[in-house]
This record gives C-alpha cells, sequence and structure tokens, in this order.
C-alpha cells in the first residue's frame, strides 16, 4: 500500500500543477499588431512588463500556412505582424495600443518606415468581436492626436500564422544584423524611453 499512496500524491501533485497553469493561462489576452516588420515590433514588445509571449507571425491575407518569402512578394494579403500574450493585470490593452502608436506613423498608408508595400501595412486585429470594437474605439482616440487620417486597418483576425524559427527572437538572436542595428535597435530605444516617460 505505501507503493500506492506515493503514487496517488505524485498523480495529485500534477494535476494540481496542470491546473494551476491552465487557471493561469485562462487570465492571459492576446491581440495581433502589426506595424512594419516583425522584427522590431517583436523587439518592442519584449520589453512591455505584462506581456508574456510576443511572436511573430502573418495575419490578414487568404493563402494557408504562408512563408516569408511568399508574403514578401505582396500578393498574399498577409501582413507581418506580432501576436502578443499579456497579463491584463499587469498591463492593458490601452497601454498596448498607445504604445503602438508611438512606435511607427500610422497615418503612411504605404506601409512603415524604412518597409513599404502591403506586407508591412499598419494593422491591429482583435482575436473577437469584443476586442475587435474596442481597438476601433481607441483609433478614433487616437485620431485626435494625429493631423493626417489614421490608415491603420482594424478588424478581427481569422488565422494567425506563427513565421519561420528563425525570424523569432530576431534583434536578440541578431544583434550585429545591420538592421538590426540600424532600424530595429533605435525603435526599441525609442519605445523604451516612452514607457519611461509614463
Amino acid at each position: 500500500m505505501k507503493g500506492w499512496g506515493a503514487r496517488y500524491f505524485l498523480v495529485f501533485g500534477l494535476l494540481v500543477a496542470m491546473l494551476g497553469e491552465n487557471a493561469k493561462g485562462a487570465d492571459m489576452e492576446t491581440v495581433v499588431v502589426g506595424a512594419g516588420c516583425f522584427w522590431c515590433v517583436e523587439g518592442v514588445y519584449r520589453n512591455l512588463e505584462g506581456v508574456s509571449e510576443a511572436v511573430s507571425g502573418f495575419a490578414g491575407g487568404e493563402v494557408e500556412n504562408p512563408t516569408y518569402e511568399q508574403v514578401c512578394t505582396g500578393k498574399t494579403g498577409h501582413v507581418e505582424v506580432v501576436k502578443i500574450t499579456f497579463d491584463p493585470a499587469k498591463t492593458s490593452l490601452e497601454k498596448i495600443v498607445g504604445l503602438f502608436w508611438q512606435i511607427h506613423d500610422p497615418t503612411d498608408e504605404r506601409g512603415v518606415w524604412p518597409d513599404f508595400g502591403p506586407m508591412y501595412r499598419s494593422v491591429l486585429f482583435g482575436v473577437d468581436e469584443g476586442q475587435t470594437r474596442k481597438l476601433r474605439e481607441l483609433k478614433e482616440v487616437a485620431q485626435q492626436r494625429f493631423p493626417k487620417p489614421i490608415a491603420t486597418e482594424v478588424r478581427e483576425v481569422k488565422t494567425f500564422y506563427p513565421a519561420e524559427d528563425y525570424h523569432q527572437d530576431f534583434v536578440e538572436n541578431n544583434p550585429n544584423y545591420p538592421y538590426v542595428r540600424q532600424i530595429a535597435n533605435p525603435k526599441i530605444e525609442k519605445a523604451k524611453s516612452f514607457l519611461k516617460k509614463e
């Protein structure tokens, strides 16, 4: 019987741990944003307190499981985006979107400097109808701060496709890559400065 008792407590402990993880995950929220090159956007949001995960990928197009090369043609309809998972007890959708307006020019319909084309357009994708409605409201509030119309597309995301593994954590894994040094790092530093002022 001793063996059964030990096994019981082991199984019980594993179940408690699994339920704890599920409960923790249930409190998390996600939103999908696009503000130019996903390397930059991912790098910015990884520094935001309350964000547990930022995954580079593609959304908004009609082609299933697109590759980076396909999306770069501008013919799939997809946008380079980042799926952000965050703890609403530590940060908020408002803060995430507030930072979004700071890291790029959302009034430029061509894309986000220095990357232009439909795959680099400014987008906010809600994960459900309620969040999408909230994102539209936040866009209306932000419009008051911009002299030109905000070009950011706001709609509900249908499917998010993670980008290839080598795109994940790109800034961290490739600190000497010219684009990282010249474009991504300055955007990340600008975001950090903005967050310190808040």
